[in-house]
This record gives structure tokens, C-alpha cells and sequence, in this order.
């Protein structure tokens, strides 16, 4: 059922997915309300790497969503400018190596490595010249990209909300419901109702604070228990160009710890570098404003990222940033996109672990299509379907 001209859309949460939301409603003539209880892309949306690939999600129900928005993101960037948000098209290497030099004398996996090196120079970028054992490529101009994904998520804001007050400070608390279960507004700071005909809850790994939304004839939580993994990462400013080359790294500590971190070059000069995956319980996730930094695992990483090429090194490149984000994590690692079971007019976008800004444009249109026109016609979103896990439960019962 398409929603009246009148209808009033509120969208709880200032992140990629509420923006994109907000972004593509606004497209169709509406002018939706956008909450956040801190400051737009403060989160995952603000500190995200923006690596974009095309088909790397095909084997899965998320592989029709990633293509369409590869595509749709190739549009924003027409929409808003390429430089103004971090776009252009990239090549993608995996690469692997180990910590440190072997001694003088013996031959390692290391050593054994940079003699490969020199064999896959032609794949390698000239400032990837670390000891690498070997270069592959994962992806080249046709099928992988990157953008800036706080640049993005402000440009789409920004054009969805402009200066009004469409875009309001404050925490929401809960959802106020009418006699059919149907929304009617949010509650705001525990003290302020904000009229709302529908609501689209994209609050990516505080889903869980809706958990007793649904009212006292609730018999169970809203949504699954929505999961986190914390990534840390830093953005170093090298004192030469490197070539818009993405780095995923198969890495190898002398201990034997293996850890993949990824490195990305970006247009303005500055490569991000993160890593060190951590699983974060839901009672133990801080707000998106205070999540602590470990510097520790920072340092794992710029390490890394200067055994990987030189001029990344300690002392070669001026470390800009050191940040911490949580990703969610929906429990069959497949996003939740569509109405909220047993309300009428709540929607839910959450769940889109590391490809939430590649997936979050076409994640918006989308959910702008089934509330204005009452489907999605850009997108199949059967298998995001939230209902699939109140199935599941009923099962159980």
C-alpha cells in the first residue's frame, strides 16, 4: 500500500543506511526525519574503509544487492562529484608475506618470497616493495572501487535534509504504537514524541536497543540479537604517491599468528589500514562516540603496513587518524531489509557486516521503494526478509 502524500517517514539512525534511505525518499518527493543521537557518520559509516566490489558477494543472496549498488554508486558519484566523495575505480591485489627479514645466510618463507616478488613485479605497484612471497589479483578497474564513506554518508545527508530540521539531535527510546500496533510516532530522549506514520529502524549494531520497542503485548524482542565485530584502523599520509591500488594481505607473524589486513590508497593522498577483528558481545558495545582504541592493535597495523611497502614505515609516513568501528552482524550473516514483523509501518535496515557502505545505496533505494510504493522494484528483497527469523522462533516454540 502506498503511504498518503502526507506521510511522515522517520529514520532512526544518521549512518550510510539511514542516509541512503533518506536520500532516495527524498528523490520520490518525500522529506523524511532523520535522528541521531550524536553526529552524522560518527560510527562505522564515518571510519569504514568504502572498498567497493562488484561480484565478490555472488555466491550469496547478497550478491543482486552488491551489484546493484556497485552501479548505484558509479550514479552518486556523478550525482555529487567523484572527488567530492573519495570515488574513483581501483585494482585489487592479495599478497603475502611475513613480519620480518630472515637472517643473513638463511632461506626462509620470507626469503624465499622476495625472490617471487620480483618474478609478479609486473602486478605489483613499485611502492608495495616489501617482502612479499606472493601477488595476485582480486579485482581491476571493471569490478572493484572505492569511496570515502564519511564524505558519501554527509553528501547524501546533506542533499536528503539540506539545512532544516528534517536532520534532529537525540536518542531514540522507543516507538509509540497505536491500538493495531501501528506506528505513530517515536519517542525521543525518554521525553519527546516525534509523529511518524513510518519508521525505518537503521541503527546497525544498536538494533538491540529496540528490543523491548514493541510494546508490553510484545511476547519476544522486535529483532535477532544483532551482532558486532570491532575493527581497528589508521590512516597514514605517505611522503609519496601511491597508485590506487587495493591490498588484502595474507600475513604471517614469526609466533605463527596470521592476520589479513587491508590496505587502501586513497585519491586525497592518505592510506587507510585496518584490522585486527575483534567479536564485541551486545551488553559490551559502547556508544559510537566513545568506543576505545587500542593502540596496541594500531600499532599491529602500521607495522604491518610498513613491512608491506617503505613508505609506509614509521618514520617515511605521518599517521593522521588511529579510530576504532563496530560492524553488525546478523546471526545467518545476511542483512535484515523489510518491515519489522508485527508492527505496521516499522521497517529495519541492519545487519550488513563489511559491506555495509558498498550495499548502502542500494539498501536505501530499496527501502525507499517498499515505503512509497509499497515493494522494491530495484532489488529482490525476499531473502533479506526480517521474518525469516520469526519463522525460525515459532518453530523452536
Amino acid at each position: 500500500m502506498q503511504p498518503a502524500p502526507q506521510a511522515k517517514v522517520v529514520i532512526c539512525g544518521g549512518g550510510i543506511i539511514g542516509a541512503a534511505t533518506a536520500y532516495y525518499l527524498s528523490e520520490m518527493g518525500l522529506a523524511p526525519t532523520v535522528i541521531e543521537r550524536e553526529s552524522v557518520a560518527c560510527a562505522a559509516s564515518g571510519k569504514a574503509g568504502g572498498f567497493l566490489a562488484l561480484d565478490w558477494n555472488d555466491s550469496s543472496p547478497v550478491g543482486p544487492l552488491s551489484r546493484k549498488s556497485f552501479a548505484l554508486h558509479a550514479q552518486l558519484a556523478e550525482r555529487f562529484g567523484a572527488d567530492n566523495i573519495g570515488y574513483r575505480r581501483t585494482h585489487t591485489l592479495q599478497v603475502r608475506l611475513l613480519i620480518s627479514v630472515p637472517v643473513k645466510g638463511s632461506e626462509t618463507a620470507a626469503q624465499a618470497g622476495n625472490n617471487q616478488h620480483k618474478g609478479s613485479k609486473p602486478q605489483a605497484p613499485a611502492w608495495l616493495d616489501g617482502h612479499i612471497s606472493a601477488v595476485g589479483e582480486l579485482g581491476d578497474t571493471d569490478s572493484t572501487a572505492q569511496v570515502h564513506p564519511f564524505k558519501l554518508t554527509n553528501a547524501l545527508m546533506e542533499a536528503a535534509c539540506g539545512s532544516t530540521d528534517q536532520l534532529q539531535h537525540g536518542t531514540v527510546t522507543g516507538l509509540v504504537l497505536g491500538p493495531n500496533r501501528e506506528v505513530t510516532g517515536v519517542e525521543v530522549d525518554g521525553m519527546r514524541i516525534v509523529p511518524a506514520t513510518c519508521v525505518v529502524l537503521a541503527l546497525g549494531p544498536w538494533s538491540n536497543d529496540s528490543a523491548s520497542w514493541g510494546g508490553a503485548d510484545s511476547s519476544r524482542p522486535l529483532l535477532p540479537t544483532i551482532g558486532a565485530t570491532k575493527y581497528h584502523s589508521i590512516s597514514l599520509r605517505p611522503a609519496v604517491p601511491v597508485t590506487n591500488h587495493m591490498i588484502f594481505t595474507d600475513y604471517k607473524f614469526r609466533s605463527g599468528r596470521s592476520v589479513d589486513p587491508e590496505l587502501y590508497p586513497r585519491p586525497d593522498g592518505t592510506v587507510y589500514c585496518c584490522g585486527e577483528p575483534q567479536e564485541i558481545q551486545p551488553q559490551d558495545l559502547p556508544l559510537p562516540g566513545s568506543v576505545p582504541v587500542s593502540a596496541e592493535l594500531a600499532d599491529n597495523i602500521w607495522g604491518i603496513a610498513g613491512s608491506l611497502a617503505s613508505c609506509l614505515a614509521k618514520g617515511e609516513a605521518t599517521l593522521e587518524a588511529t579510530q576504532a568501528c563496530h560492524l553488525p552482524q546478523s546471526p545467518d550473516g545476511v542483512p535484515l531489509i523489510g518491515k519489522v514483523p508485527g508492527l505496521q509501518g516499522v521497517y529495519v535496515a541492519t545487519g550488513h557486516s563489511c559491506w555495509g557502505i558498498l550495499n548502502g545505496p542500494a539498501t536505501g533505494l530499496a527501502m525507499a521503494e517498499l515505503i512509497v510504493n509499497g515493494r522494491a522494484t530495484s532489488v529482490d528483497l525476499s531473502a533479506f526478509d526480517p521474518r525469516r527469523f520469526s519463522a525460525k522462533a515459532s518453530a523452536v516454540r
